[in-house]
């Protein structure tokens, strides 16, 4: 049996639930047999994270609670984009508020999170990282702390499967020649 992989129409597209910047919106296509199907998609306004390492290649990480998975994680630090921002100002500025660390911010590349967004993430990292300030938790409850990880165990540790944006982490080990 041969089959042709080909693109679908899109039928009808209707935002089911937004809150805090994300949406679902369920979109209907007719795919190439003629039948329609419907999809449920994560949309957002897109996101930014890094690989931030201070002078002495420590790997900086913010400890905070997240509600998915209902536990503490260590995540890379990152967020959203203000209207007018770079992505550079906004993660130098979203380093500073979760850290409390400053450096040299560069663009590497973005990403797809997955085959249901309609989004991007943004792969940044940060070299050269020194402490200017403490931490700041935001509004909405979200507390953090910043963590330092030794180069070689942070490497052990993304082969754990634990830390979110784990394809940012590669990203910019490998743009930094870390891998």
């Amino acid at each position: 049996m041969s089959t042709t992989v080909s693109e679908w129409e899109e039928v009808a597209r209707e935002e089911v639930f937004r809150k805090y910047g994300r949406s679902i919106e369920k979109v209907v296509f007719r795919l190439p047999d003629g039948h329609e199907a419907d999809f449920y998609l994560r949309n957002g306004q897109g996101s930014i994270a890094c690989l931030a390492l201070t002078k002495d290649n420590q790997v900086i990480l913010v400890r905070q609670f997240r509600p998915g998975p209902k536990r503490i994680l260590l995540e890379l630090p990152g967020g959203g984009v203000q209207p007018g921002e770079s992505l550079e100002e906004a993660m130098a500025r979203e380093l500073l508020e979760e850290t409390g660390y400053v450096g040299n911010v560069r663009f590497v590349t973005s990403v797809l999170p997955d085959a249901y967004a309609v989004f991007r993430k943004n792969a940044l990292v940060a070299t050269d990282c020194e402490k200017k300030a403490e931490p700041q938790s935001e509004d909405n409850g979200e507390i953090v702390e910043a963590v330092l990880m030794p180069i070689e165990e942070f490497r052990a540790y993304l082969r754990t499967g634990q830390l979110t944006d784990v394809e940012i982490a590669y990203l910019g080990l490998d743009r930094l020649g870390l891998l």
